[in-house]
């Protein structure tokens, strides 16, 4: 008979003291064993009740060995028992002890309950284990459990996390009481797979929403690049009432990085607490991540040295917007602390240094970091690493050895290592191998209209007229259209969005005669238009009477006249600022005494006083 039922019990008074005092937090483990000698003393210390909420409050410091020393020596362990060992264990990130923990139960000839199967899914769906989880399924289904929604809802989950996300709206249509949990991860799984369209149905459909679902959906948008969509329903939350929690907060801060929305950005983190950014390393890296993309490095540093626990995906944060900016030795001393501070680095470390040298045209000190990470530290390079190296060779003009390094290549190159060769080739005017990079681009993305532009192009200044025909025309057969050349400026806390020859906006005659003005500044300072570029330019945009009208110079325009003299120009660019529009705006820079900072999508170039940080190397 157990001691709690039977209340005659001698001891019954102190077990009844021992369970309050399970029920108040411990301090320490020290505490904790202190009670359990107690249980022992008193000889309660076989008493599952009481072991269960030992076992509880042990998992709560982590201290595995501690925890499975005091189950491996209870001598009848009951279901209760073995679902605490299962339930603690995945709670602490120990996805396949959890696992070994419910074989063993299976093993000792226990049922799995409700409160199993969702501890155990879980586990399998951070371990992306779908072959376990499909045994796991047909058991849920044998013990009658295919109309629990928790267990339903961790079937979910496990296979939208392996990618199975069919399987997980069959799963999901069949639960009949769906709630909160159940919807929100099937929208987790839709975000994850890019179907948006069909998670937002499943959001407004929601009866229910909590914090969690709008969380799921601002970073759902915003991890799959939209923007604009993600900070509209971040707002719309707010409305509800709803305060950000982390994960709606560093989906908030990617999307206004995505845009270089700085004055939003630092509205939306003036919403928590900024004590809990320099506590929680996931917000201070969303933080830093932000005012780096928005070309704020000495904010970002601020964040990232206010930031009391890094670990190393803060550090390589730091590293990375350093690098991004053209801060290259402050990136490269920044690693040096990482190293001083007995971080290790991994791949991403060394991808942000390499980052670096490629901005800076610094071969030498690319090629040894990249020996370092290969031959001293023993880190496989990936795809990133080799694109990194092809892209510095390629700047520098070595575009054999940069040929050479992707035919040496363990995998296949992808579409960005060409594209990086492709672009030593227009940097360098080497027309011969661009033709064989664009052929190797196009079979790599025949969807890519800008791949068969370059190429009709690279035909017509080599007189190979047909050829130059046949791309055009297979181009109108399979109804492809050039990528539209977009830029986003922040002004005021709202993001204004500019298309090449745009026309839409309500101040366009304004911005229209301040490029009309601009122009005849910048001819009387020996301005010519450049044409050259398209040749090699991703857009067809680069005719002179287009040129006036880019994107990028539209918006430069457009943050002239509504912005004051002192204030900062931010533009964000969907693709590669050309080649005229950088000559112009250095002088635009000049001729207006304005600082003006474009991001397109190879890096920052800040212009001042009639110069670019990138030197004209990018």
């Amino acid at each position: 008979m157990g001691i709690f039922t039977n209340p005659s019990s001698p001891s019954f008074t102190r077990a009844l003291h021992i369970k309050d005092r399970f029920l108040q937090s411990f301090d320490s483990l020290k505490q904790l064993k202190h009670v359990h000698s107690q249980l022992i003393r008193i000889g309660l210390d076989q008493e599952n009740y009481l072991l269960n909420l030992l076992l509880r409050s042990s998992f709560d410091f982590k201290d595995t060995h501690y925890t499975r020393l005091v189950f491996h020596q209870t001598h009848e362990p009951n279901v209760f028992l073995w679902n605490t060992m299962v339930r603690g264990l995945v709670s602490i990130d120990c996805f396949k002890d959890a696992i070994a923990s419910y074989a063993s139960m299976r093993r000792e000839g226990f049922s799995p309950t409700g409160f199993t199967f969702p501890f155990v899914l879980k586990a399998c769906a951070r371990l992306l284990d779908f072959r376990l989880g499909l045994k796991l399924h047909s058991q849920v289904v044998k013990l009658g459990f295919s109309c629990d929604v928790f267990v339903n809802t961790s079937l979910v989950s496990l296979y939208a996390k392996c990618g199975y996300i069919e399987d997980a709206l069959k799963v999901f249509d069949d639960i009949p009481n769906k709630n909160v949990v159940s919807c929100t991860a099937i929208i987790t799984g839709l975000a994850k797979c890019g179907n948006m369209e069909r998670a937002r149905l499943l959001f407004d459909e929601m009866g229910e929403k909590d914090i969690v679902s709008w969380s799921t959906m601002i970073q759902g948008y915003a991890s799959n690049g939209l923007p604009k969509q993600a900070l509209e329903l971040f707002h719309n939350m707010l409305d509800h009432g709803l305060k950000p929690d982390c994960y709606a907060m560093v989906g908030a801060l990617s999307a206004c990085a995505r845009l270089g929305a700085l004055e939003l950005g630092e509205w939306a983190s003036s919403l928590m607490n900024i004590d809990e950014f320099s506590i929680n390393p996931v917000l201070g890296t969303a933080l830093i991540d932000m005012y780096a993309k928005c070309g704020s490095m000495t904010k970002a540093y601020d964040v990232f040295k206010g930031i009391r626990a890094k670990d190393r995906v803060v550090w390589n944060a730091e590293i990375s917007g350093l690098a991004m900016n053209g801060h290259i030795p402050a990136a490269f001393a920044v690693f040096g602390q990482m190293q001083k501070y007995g971080i290790p680095p991994d791949g991403n470390t060394f991808v942000g240094l390499l980052c670096g040298c490629t901005h800076a045209g610094l071969v030498n000190e690319g090629r040894q970091y990249f020996n370092i990470m290969v031959r001293i530290l023993s880190l496989a390079p990936t795809i990133e690493h080799y694109g990194c190296m092809v892209d510095l060779l390629s700047r520098a003009g070595l575009l054999d050895e940069a040929h050479q390094l992707i035919k040496s290549m363990p995998m296949e190159a992808n579409a960005v290592v060409w594209g990086s060769l492709l672009g030593g080739c227009r940097l360098h005017r080497d027309t011969q191998l661009a033709e064989h990079v664009l052929k190797k681009l196009v079979e790599l993305e025949p969807w890519n209209a800008g791949n068969y532009v370059q190429l009709s192009n690279i035909y017509s200044a080599s007189h190979k007229w047909d050829d130059a025909e046949n791309v055009r025309s297979l181009m109108g057969e399979r109804g492809m259209t050039k990528l539209r050349g977009c830029s986003w400026i922040e002004v005021c806390g709202i993001v204004h969005e500019f298309l090449v020859g745009d026309t839409s906006h309500p101040l366009s005659e304004g911005i229209y005669s301040k490029l009309s003005e601009l122009d005849k500044d910048l001819r009387a300072a020996g301005y010519v238009p450049t044409t050259e570029y398209v040749l090699f330019d991703i857009e067809d945009e680069e005719k002179e009477h287009f040129l006036g009208c880019h994107s990028e110079k539209l918006a430069v325009a457009f943050g002239l006249i509504s912005t004051g003299p002192a204030e900062v120009i931010r533009v964000v660019k969907n693709l590669r600022v050309c080649g005229d529009c950088h000559e112009a705006i250095k002088l635009i820079s000049k001729i207006t005494g304005r600082e003006i900072i474009v991001r397109d999508t190879n890096r920052f170039h800040c212009f001042s006083g009639g110069t670019c940080s990138c030197k004209d190397y990018w």
